[in-house]
C-alpha cells in the first residue's frame, strides 16, 4: 500500500527548529512534501499575496521526501503544496511546531493555524501544532508520541467537515504531560498599547506591545489544559456565523425595504 502523502508547512520559516523537528516525527507516518516561508511569517494570519509574484525554490527532491521554501505566507505555502507541487490533494497537512503558543484568540492572529484552517477549506484533513515557549532553541523532545498518537488517528478517521485541530504543547518541565485535554477556546485577549520612539530624523515610528489576559477560569478551556500540564486539542471551524445569537438579532425591526433610506 502507498504511504500518506503529507504536507508541511509553518509560519516561522524554513530553518525554524520546531519545523525541522516536526519533520523528523512526521517521517514515521508517510512521504513528505515540505513547502515553508522562506522567512518568518507569524501574526500573519490568513493572509494571502496577490500584489507581488511567488516564488518557489527547491531544497530536496527525492522520492518520499521534497523540500521547498517559498516567498509568500503559510496560506500561499499550503495552495501552493497542493495546486503546483503535488498536483493533488495531501492525505493531511501538518503545520508547526510553532514557536509559542496559539491557544485562545491567538488563533485569529496564527499563520500556523491559517494555514491548517486552508486544508480544511479544502476538505483535507489538517492540524496545528504548537509549544506554549517562544525560545528559538525550545525543547520539543516531549510532542513526538502526541504529534504521532494524533496525527494516526485523524489520518485513521478523518475530521468532520469544516474542521481542522488546534494542538498547543505545553512548554517542557520536570514533571512528565498528564494527557490530552480535548477542550475549547479560553476566553481572553491581548491588552494591547504602542510604543512611540524617535529614529534620527524624529521622526516618530511604533511598537505594538501587549499583555495576554485570560480571566476564563474554567478546567474546560485550552489555557487550563496548558496550565495544568496537558496537551490541549480544540477542534476548530471554518464556519464563523456566530449561531447563539441568530434567534436574538432576527427579532430586531428591519423594514422590509430599505432602499429608499
Amino acid at each position: 500500500m502507498s504511504k500518506p502523502k503529507i504536507l508541511i508547512t509553518n509560519d516561522d520559516g524554513i530553518s525554524a527548529p520546531g519545523l525541522r523537528y516536526l519533520i523528523e516525527v512526521m517521517k514515521e507516518l508517510g512521504d513528505l512534501v515540505i513547502i515553508a516561508p522562506d522567512k518568518p511569517q507569524s501574526g500573519m494570519a490568513h493572509a494571502v499575496t496577490i500584489q507581488t509574484p511567488l516564488r518557489i525554490h527547491e531544497i530536496v527532491n527525492t522520492p518520499g521526501y521534497q523540500e521547498y521554501s517559498c516567498s509568500g505566507t503559510p496560506v500561499d505555502c499550503v495552495k501552493l503544496g497542493q495546486k503546483v507541487i503535488m498536483k493533488c490533494n495531501p492525505d493531511l497537512i501538518v503545520s508547526g511546531i510553532n514557536h509559542g503558543s496559539n491557544s485562545s484568540i491567538n488563533v485569529l492572529y496564527s499563520g500556523t493555524m491559517a494555514a491548517v484552517i486552508e486544508g480544511a477549506m479544502e476538505d483535507i484533513p489538517a492540524i496545528g501544532f504548537s509549544l506554549n515557549d517562544y525560545a528559538y532553541h525550545a525543547d520539543f523532545s516531549h510532542c513526538a508520541p502526541y504529534i504521532l498518537t494524533i496525527s494516526k488517528q485523524v489520518l485513521g478517521n478523518g475530521l468532520p467537515d469544516g474542521v481542522c485541530l488546534n494542538v498547543n504543547f505545553p512548554e517542557k518541565n520536570s514533571s512528565p504531560i498528564k494527557g490530552i485535554k480535548v477542550v475549547r477556546q479560553a476566553k481572553a485577549f491581548w491588552d494591547e498599547s504602542f510604543d512611540e520612539r524617535k529614529d534620527p530624523h524624529r521622526r516618530s515610528y511604533f511598537w505594538l506591545q501587549g499583555e495576554f489576559v485570560c480571566k476564563d477560569t474554567a478546567d474546560d478551556t485550552d489555557q487550563w489544559a496548558l496550565k495544568n500540564n496537558y496537551v490541549s486539542l480544540v477542534p476548530v471551524s471554518i464556519d464563523l456565523t456566530a449561531h447563539h445569537a441568530m434567534k436574538e438579532i432576527k427579532k430586531w425591526d428591519f423594514p422590509a425595504n430599505t432602499s429608499n433610506q
